[in-house]
Parts: C-alpha cells; sequence; structure tokens
C-alpha cells in the first residue's frame, strides 16, 4: 500500500553542376596548350614541301555542313547536350507487398502479446461465477488497517467509543495502527507514536479482546536510490531495536509493511527470522503486508524485465514468507483490473493462490478496498468491496473451505465509506439466519 495513504491527512552528393560528360571541351577557334602528337591538326610529312606564303591571303573558306565525325564543336556556341537523367529515386516506404508483409507481422506479435493477456482475463471471468459455500464467513479473524491520527494526538476518547461501536459484532480482532514510517536506516522515533499507551489502554477497554499492533512501514531502495536497504545488516539491527521500542509502548504485535519488496529477498527472510524470535520471545504477534502472488507462472519477471517494477511474489516466496509470521495479509487491490467481474474473479484466485502455501498455523487475511481512488492500477467502479468479498468466499470455497486461520483484512479506515462497511457486514461478518 502507499506510504502516501497512511494518515488520512497527509514528466549532391549527386552530380555537379557542368559539362553532361565530365569535363569542359576547349572552343575549336582556340589552339589546345597542347595537343598529342598524331592529330589532323599537325599531320604532315618531312617529305613534303611547304609552299610560299602568298602577301595576299586566299579569303577562308566557308565550313562545310556536318556530315560526319569531325572535332567537336565549340562549347560556347553549340547548344549543350541534354543532362543524362538521374537515377530514379527509391521509394520512401516499402513497396506495397512487402508493407503488407511488415502489417501481417507486426499483428502476428500483438496477437501473441495479447493471447495469454485475454486468455488469464477470460480465466478470471470464469472465477468469479457459481455460488460460495455454505458458511464461508467470518472465523473472527479479521483486521483493520488504522491511519496514523490514533496514535499521534488528534483522536480522543469519544472516537475509540464510535469506533468500538462500529467494531462491535463483526469479525475484526486485530487493528493496525500506523505507528511510522520508519526511517531509512531503520530508526523510529519516539514522537511518531507518543499516544500509543492511551490508544492501547483505550482499545482494551472499549473492545476486550481486539489486540492493537504497530504497524511499520517504509519505502525500499529497490527501485530508486533513497529508501530503506534491508542488505545493510545495521539497518536490520536497528529495525529490531525499534520493534522491541513498540511493544514496550503497549502494542501487542508489530505489523510490517516494506514496499517495493522483489520476489525473493533473501535479506527479508533473515530480517523475519529475527524478528520472529524477538516478537514470540515477547508474546506478541508478527504480522506482514504481503504483495500478491503471480497470476500467471513466473509473472513478475516478465513485469519486473518490461517496467523496472516486479509488482508480484512467486507462490513460492509468498510461502517461504507466510511460514515465518503469525500473520500474512495479502493486499489484494490495486490489481488493474478494469470491471468487478474481472477484479472479484482475480480476488478468487489470489485466495486459491495463498491458501496452497500458508501453513495452517499462520493466520490468512484477504485484503479488501475500503478507499476510493481512479488512477492507473485502480479503478474505484471495479474494485469494490462486495466483488472483494464475494471473490474471496469463491477461492475460500473451492481451495479450503474449512480453514478455521483466516480472515479478511480491511484497507483503510479514514477512507471508507458507509456503504463499504455495509458490504463487509452483509458479506462476510453477519451470520445468515439459519432455517426453521
Amino acid at each position: 500500500m502507499s506510504q502516501s495513504r497512511m494518515d488520512g491527512t497527509r514528466g549532391d552528393d549527386g552530380h555537379a553542376d557542368g559539362d553532361p560528360a565530365g569535363r569542359s571541351q576547349a572552343p575549336a577557334s582556340q589552339a589546345p596548350e597542347s595537343r598529342p602528337a598524331g592529330t589532323d591538326a599537325d599531320r604532315g610529312s618531312a617529305d613534303t614541301p611547304v609552299p610560299a606564303r602568298s602577301p595576299h591571303p586566299p579569303p577562308r573558306p566557308k565550313p562545310a555542313p556536318d556530315t560526319g565525325p569531325g572535332p567537336a564543336p565549340d562549347s560556347a556556341s553549340a547548344p549543350a547536350a541534354d543532362p543524362a537523367p538521374d537515377p530514379a529515386p527509391k521509394p520512401a516506404f516499402p513497396s506495397r507487398p512487402r508493407k503488407h508483409r511488415i502489417l501481417r507481422l507486426l499483428g502476428a506479435l500483438l496477437a501473441l502479446l495479447l493471447l495469454p493477456l485475454l486468455t488469464a482475463e477470460t480465466a478470471l471471468r470464469i472465477n468469479y461465477t457459481g455460488d460460495p459455500a455454505p458458511g464461508t464467513r467470518t472465523r473472527h479473524r479479521d483486521a483493520l488497517w488504522l491511519g496514523h491520527a490514533w496514535v499521534d494526538g488528534r483522536k480522543t476518547d469519544r472516537d475509540v467509543r464510535e469506533l468500538a461501536r462500529r467494531l462491535r459484532d463483526t469479525g475484526i480482532r486485530d487493528l493496525y495502527v500506523h505507528s511510522g514510517p520508519l526511517e531509512h536506516d531503520g530508526t523510529l522515533p519516539a514522537s511518531a507514536y507518543r499516544k500509543a499507551h492511551w490508544f492501547t489502554d483505550a482499545v482494551h477497554r472499549e473492545l476486550p479482546g481486539v489486540r492493537v499492533q504497530a504497524w511499520l512501514g517504509d519505502v525500499l531502495a529497490t527501485e530508486t536510490p533513497d529508501g530503506l536497504r534491508l542488505e545493510r545488516a545495521a539497518t536490520r539491527t536497528a529495525i529490531l531495536a525499534s520493534t522491541r521500542a513498540v511493544l514496550d509502548a503497549g502494542f501487542q504485535g508489530a505489523h510490517f509493511d516494506l514496499e517495493p519488496l522483489h520476489s525473493g529477498d533473501r535479506n527479508y527472510l533473515a530480517l523475519l527470522d529475527d524478528l520472529r524470535d524477538l516478537t514470540h520471545a515477547r508474546g506478541a504477534v508478527l504480522s506482514v503486508a504481503a504483495h500478491q502472488i503471480d497470476p500467471l507462472p513466473a509473472f513478475h519477471s516478465f513485469w519486473g524485465t518490461t517496467t523496472g517494477h516486479p509488482k508480484w511474489w512467486s507462490q513460492a516466496y509468498f510461502g517461504q514468507v507466510a511460514r515465518r509470521v503469525d500473520q500474512i495479509a495479502v493486499m489484494s487491490y490495486d490489481t488493474m483490473q478494469p470491471s468487478q467481474s474481472l477484479y472479484g474473479g482475480y480476488v478468487a484466485q489470489q485466495t486459491s493462490l495463498a491458501l496452497e502455501v500458508t501453513p495452517e498455523g499462520t493466520d490468512l487475511l484477504m485484503g479488501l478496498p475500503f478507499y476510493h481512488e481512479n488512477r492507473f492500477g485502480h479503478w474505484a467502479h471495479a474494485e469494490t468491496v462486495p466483488a472483494a468479498v464475494r471473490g474471496v468466499r469463491l477461492g475460500l470455497s473451492r481451495t479450503d473451505a474449512g480453514r478455521a486461520r483466516f480472515g479478511v483484512a480491511l484497507y483503510v479506515d479514514f477512507a471508507a465509506t458507509e456503504a463499504d462497511w455495509r458490504a463487509y457486514r452483509d458479506g462476510w461478518a453477519a451470520t445468515p439466519p439459519t432455517a426453521s
């Protein structure tokens, strides 16, 4: 979930011009500076006598018409020959048959890319059909994400009483109250949760049996230069110290939401191992918000390669995380699905995939979208609470209808509407009347 939604307040050389033959010609009336031996103008013999020059040279005869080969005409007086035609220009675009072949090839490639997507979307639509099995309703292990206002002094006793009134007779057992975010080095200032003791005491008074967990998160430096770096041992050690501090402040557990967390991150698993030892030694709960599972095999690898953001986890990695915690809540929203039926089918698929690899001893919670935004990745008209609840029930029915440690998690209190609460109550939390 976005860190910005946690507290409720807060883009030529062509031919040169000139003689078409490629050279200039000398005028006929002017002798060239040199002429090769043996030309007609110089032809003669040493044996032939040279007549005496007359003092009155005869008149120059008129030139005879050109009837055959002779000397080249004077370039100054004779018309220039037509220049050689330029070679035919190459077409700016491929020929029509070639263009058609290219278009066919592009169409085939597009079809190859779209076919798996269309097949998957069709499968999701089918996944949304049918009826949920009887009894696929709350197991009283549901959770609610709460904004930062509950621990920074903005809320009052009256607000806690109103919250208690809303939550009574539902299946909500855990509250994840935002108490961070962590600093990039893993530390957490006590001022971030200065009203924690007041809030936990008030909840225990108004809602006995409901646990309050500190929701801690930060942006990871997995896709940007800035952020928390789990590969640093000092950062992980600081996170452990921050967890001890929130438990000392009265919280009954620690709930971690670190994003974007890439599938296969071994440093995260190492952190969870240490956190489990710490929380269990204190009798506290360890829970995490989890990324969605690959809807298609290795889809996170494909998406990461094409977008730089591998949004999903592999199913195997999801199982590795689930085995290390007491609760795992799937952020089954921001799915990019354009309609309620596709979104509901997607949630049903995610529920089944998660059930298949979550141990019986771990609480599995599926997220419900108690917020309304329209942006890339989330359309409010598609990602609705009724569609999510129906999808959860269908996935539970098909995979493990009797699973006891199962529930839903509502995100988030400050953005929820009365319609959201009503859909949760009617579709999931209410026990249907028994037949008489």
